[in-house]
């Protein structure tokens, strides 16, 4: 294969190869420094947790959706027949828990009590 180019125009793509390797080396050197990485690395890590929130937060939302409809109708009137009972079960479970705080608090206060009593 001949070559029918002059020196001149060898040298000038000598030149103008050089001119883009170092470019390229440019490039590669941003992209391997330690910031850089990072950086990426940061950038990784929010999009991960961007989109992770974001199906956490559509996930939610269409329970929240699914519970309300349950309990409201299209209309946007409460369905007393559900509303009434899933009240009067959140009453009795707060009762319960109230109701057995206040007798293990008691209870802990005769003990706390007596021992002092004993010294």
């Amino acid at each position: 294969m001949s070559d029918t180019r002059s020196p001149a125009q060898i040298e000038a793509d000598i030149i103008s190869r050089r001119a883009q390797l170092a470019v390229v080396l440019d490039e590669i050197g941003v992209r391997v420094h330690p910031k850089t990485m990072i950086g990426d690395a940061k950038a990784k890590v929010a999009s991960t947790v961007d989109r992770t929130a974001g199906r956490a937060f559509v996930a939610v939302n269409r329970s929240v959706s699914d519970v309300k409809a349950q309990f409201v109708a299209e209309d946007g009137s409460p369905r007393l027949e559900r509303v009434i009972p899933a009240a009067l079960v959140v009453l009795g479970a707060v009762a319960l828990l109230t109701l057995s705080s206040g007798s293990s608090g008691s209870s802990r206060s005769s003990r706390r009590s007596s021992w002092r009593k004993g010294r």
